[in-house]
């Protein structure tokens, strides 16, 4: 076993109290993805994670991070005891952070968080040990578990930093204890908590609180609010990315190719060419956030590039798909956005669906679910997609939800598919949807549920990752 955590390094670490004799080769919050070996940490949050410590312990975990002695737990258990669990896992967190020699790269933004880390993860894969989260761990409990994860000898780690409401990204920022702090983009997302898209900036910003001394800011220069995060940032190396004329690398083409983008771009006035492994603009900008980075710790930008070319979208976040209908043996595409959704990136996805050729004369066909978290101003963003460039090149658009009821009605006849009050009668209709050939993009905030789509989708007949 592979000791991430010793007793004695856990109790230094947590001013807690331990019992038995233990050591851990993980951490997890969750039992139905513990490993034998990990730390179960008892967190609270919808169920009081000391009501599955015994189960955790049944499961081979190595001890179990708790604030009190759960019941029907034998005294002899393996635990750890501190006043507070979230608090004991931030001090692990704090403590892997400063007993490690690696380079910490912190990313926030409205969109492009996940996309860039995958990327990033790829690409310091090639230079050294890379320690990520292996989802959108970025909030509270996420940042200190990604930490608490990290092993010794990591040379880069990649942490996703998030936020619903102000106030929660620089103290997140300052327990990783960042080398560089990237921010992809500002955008309207969490409206609900926010007055103003000067105000999400501003909070975005929050992410230089964490920049060690020397540590370096990554920004993307085309944000409309780009003075108002200078002005957060203050003085210290920046590196900017974008199309702006300011930028240190500029993106001057993106041209769309079968499996991805064909990229030319300035960096520091010398002309680049790479290529993106899937399509999409907002995931070129993030492949220049990925090369600014890249530079800012010193690592081969060159090898960076090579990465970008065979990195594939994660789960959810544009992956593609081909279907080979049962019934006909034709196949149709499938790409699956499912994860979350804002007007940003709801357009974002939209552009690919525009980018993508159809087959066998089919049509390009969205299916969106609503975008959540958005304020006062919701019904108007949905219905505002209507108005969306890409969305010319859209032959249907079937939505689910009281939201997208807006973009529905907004929507001219010729493009105007069905609307469904749910998204499992979305689901259950697909088969009735779609024809040979066609192009379905599927989309929705995490919370719409849309997931379901794209599994209905797939279940149309054998399904192939493009």
């Amino acid at each position: 076993m592979n000791v991430l955590w010793t007793k004695k390094e856990a109790v230094v670490a947590t001013g807690g109290d331990a019992y038995g004799d233990w050591s851990v080769s993980g951490v997890s919050i969750d039992t139905r993805e513990l490993e034998p070996g990990d730390l179960f940490v008892a967190l609270k949050d919808i169920r009081d994670g000391h009501d599955f410590v015994g189960v955790a312990l049944q499961a081979g975990a190595g001890a179990a991070l708790v604030s009190r002695w759960p019941d029907g737990v034998a005294q002899d258990a393996p635990l750890l005891i501190v006043p507070d669990v979230l608090d004991g896992l931030t001090a692990l967190g704090l403590a892997a952070r400063a007993r490690t020699k690696a380079k910490v790269i912190g990313i926030t933004g409205s969109v492009g968080k996940t996309g860039t880390k995958e990327m990033l993860r790829a690409a310091f894969q090639l230079q050294g040990k890379v320690h990520a989260a292996v989802r959108s761990f970025n909030n509270h409990w996420g940042v200190p578990l990604t930490l608490a994860r990290m092993p010794k000898d990591t040379d880069f780690a990649v942490i996703e930093i998030g936020m619903n409401h102000p106030g929660e990204i620089g103290p997140l920022a300052r327990i990783a204890q960042l080398d560089v702090a990237v921010i992809t983009t500002v955008a309207a997302v969490h409206m609900e908590a926010f007055n103003c898209i000067d105000q999400i900036a501003e909070e975005k910003a929050a992410i230089f609180e964490g920049l060690s001394e020397g540590g370096v800011a990554v920004i993307n220069s085309d944000i409309p609010n780009l003075p108002v995060v200078q002005k957060v940032r203050g003085a210290g190396r920046t590196i900017l990315f974008g199309q702006s004329e300011i930028a240190d690398i500029r993106l001057i083409s993106a041209q769309a190719t079968e499996h991805g983008s064909a990229v030319e771009a300035i960096l520091h006035g010398n002309s680049i060419l790479f290529k993106v492994g899937a399509p999409g603009q907002h995931l070129v900008m993030n492949g220049l956030a990925v090369l600014g980075t890249m530079e800012a710790v010193g690592g081969d930008v060159a090898k960076a590039m090579l990465a970008l070319a065979s990195w594939r979208a994660p789960s959810g976040r544009g992956q593609r798909f081909l279907v080979q209908i049962a019934e006909s043996g034709d196949t149709l595409e499938l790409i699956d956005e499912s994860y979350n959704a804002n007007p940003t990136s709801m357009e974002a996805a939209l552009a690919v669906l525009a980018s993508v050729t159809p087959q066998l004369d089919g049509s390009r066909v969205a299916f969106l679910g609503d975008m959540l978290e958005l304020g006062p101003e919701e019904l108007n963003l949905h219905a505002g997609l209507a108005a969306c460039e890409s969305m010319e090149q859209v032959d249907k658009v079937h939505t689910s939800g009281p939201l997208m009821v807006a973009l529905h009605n907004a929507l001219p006849d010729h493009k105007r598919g069905r609307h469904f009050d749910q998204v499992s009668e979305m689901g259950a209709s697909v088969n009735r949807l779609l024809d040979s050939g066609d192009v379905a993009m599927v989309k929705g905030s995490l919370g719409s549920k849309v997931g379901l789509v794209v599994t209905a989708i797939k279940s149309l007949g054998k399904t192939s990752e493009k």
